[in-house]
């Protein structure tokens, strides 16, 4: 006989509570995506070093870029399953501790090659995002699990441009205590791939499946959760659904595009505005550091108009968000003004976080027996995204550039090097045009995305705050 238990959910988000089993959840799975993401892109302001140090060509720095959120794609897609089978505890346990290892190693590659391959296995370590999002949807109830989503993914998003500012620190650190400046940079990834390591550990120990306890303990008390249940629809089940498929499309273009921005917005504010380096370095930090409050924002206005429309009020932020987010970036690739391009390139951020934060509120309501399936699918299409605006970005650009350099060929350096950022520069614009024009089709498409009447009164009934009476356990 089995104990069916009524969900423990928390139906709010109080983040001051550092005790109870969901916020300790949250924290913890916050800062582990933080981590994660810092490591995934640690490299990025070393690059100039890396290129010097390596010898890298043009090409291989693209094609490092291209690497690193291609292997997310595939581990992505068997990382949701993995959690609905085994838990979000001991995935996120074993991505830590594995994932830590290609970010060591990379601090002592000695090859292009090598550099490259390690690239594409710190990779596998974004698919935390996806255990993440699966493990925040099982701690929190439907009326607040948008926000929670949105808010633990945009802290942890902010690693990616927090490592920045963070990275440099380090390396400066490690100089001052003797360590040679040509080394800096490798002692640095040395240092965050242990840091990851030892999250692993923490998480093992401070981190459960649900608020009512882990996977193999419920199953072994025979217990049963209501609303999770073991592998009821099967992964291929999942892809069958057509709206997984629509908002695999959605985070493509959200989530993706962000990834793009991340790799290529530095080189764009320098070849467009004349800036240098560390003054685009700092722009774009500031835009990474908007998922402080943009990503929740996303996820809050998706429980706000949940409440008021049901889950097509959901996927009518969702729609509104996404055409907003595909204006901004086409507006941005016509400016050359420095202040307007700055002021439309955090109107794209708030917007494309929020987009992001806009689709996990969806997400947990497709169908709540395969939650890590169809987050794992979805995290992926962000990845997919991401990969095929960098090839668009880099065919434009490679060949740009190699036109400006033919045509200027036999003249001084400065005057070819001049002319291949202008060329850059134009050839990046226009790829963020087709770019944004394509996410604005995106929106649209994802009026498609429809939902039951029994669908609806679900998730309705999910938002009823438990009493201490509805969380005693009924014989099934």
């Amino acid at each position: 006989m089995k104990t069916t238990f009524t969900s423990a959910k928390a139906t709010r988000l109080n983040l001051k509570d550092f005790s109870s089993v969901p916020m300790r959840t949250f924290w913890i799975t916050s800062f582990a995506f933080f981590l994660c993401f810092f490591a995934w892109f640690g490299i990025v302001p070393f690059m100039p070093d890396v290129v010097r140090d390596l010898g890298l060509t043009p090409a291989q720095k693209w094609n490092s870029v291209i690497l690193a959120v291609s292997g997310t794609v595939f581990a992505r897609l068997i990382i949701g399953k993995l959690c609905d089978k085994y838990g979000p505890r001991l995935c996120y346990t074993w991505l830590l501790l594995l994932g830590s290892i290609p970010v060591i190693v990379c601090g002592l590659v000695q090859t292009p090659f090598q550099f490259l391959i390690c690239r594409l296995f710190i990779g596998f370590i974004g698919a935390s995002f996806v255990i993440t999002q699966v493990h925040t949807s099982l701690m929190f109830a439907s009326n607040i699990v948008g926000t929670a989503n949105a808010t633990s993914a945009g802290w942890g998003n902010m690693g990616g441009g927090a490592n920045r500012l963070i990275m440099p620190l380090i390396a400066t650190g490690i100089i001052g205590l003797g360590v040679a400046e040509a080394d800096a940079w490798r002692v640095s990834l040395i240092i965050a791939g242990v840091v990851c390591f030892l999250m692993g550990i923490v998480y093992f120990y401070f981190t459960k499946d649900t608020p009512e306890g882990n996977f193999k303990e419920l199953k072994a008390q025979g217990k049963e959760i209501k609303g999770k249940k073991k592998d009821e629809v099967g992964f291929l089940e999942a892809l069958k659904d057509y709206r997984v498929w629509i908002l695999f499309i959605v985070y493509a273009a959200c989530f993706g595009i962000e990834l793009t921005v991340y790799g290529t917005m530095d080189d764009y504010l320098q070849n467009t505005f004349s800036l240098n380096r560390i003054t685009a370095g700092n722009i774009v930090l500031s835009f990474a550091l908007m998922n402080l409050f943009a990503r929740t924002l996303g996820g809050y206005f998706g429980d706000k108009f949940g409440k008021l429309k049901g889950l097509r009020g959901r996927v009518l932020f969702l729609v509104a968000i996404l055409a907003i987010e595909g204006v901004m970036l086409v507006t941005f690739s016509a400016i050359t003004s420095l202040v307007v391009g700055i002021i439309f390139l955090v109107a794209f951020s708030l917007s494309v976080q929020m987009a992001e934060g806009a689709t996990f509120s969806v997400v947990p309501f497709i169908n709540k027996k395969a939650i890590g399936s169809i987050s794992g699918i979805v995290g992926a299409g962000g990845n997919v995204g991401a990969f095929l605006a960098a090839m668009l970005l880099k065919s434009k650009s490679a060949v740009a550039e190699q036109a400006a350099l033919n045509a200027n060929e036999g003249a001084s350096e400065k005057i070819a090097k001049l002319a291949q950022s202008e060329a850059a520069a134009a050839a990046v614009s226009s790829g963020y045009f087709i770019i944004g024009i394509l996410v604005f089709v995106t929106g649209i498409l994802a009026l498609t995305i429809k939902f039951s009447t029994a669908d609806e009164k679900n998730a309705a009934a999910d938002q009823v705050i438990p009493t201490e009476e509805n969380l005693l356990p009924s014989n099934a």
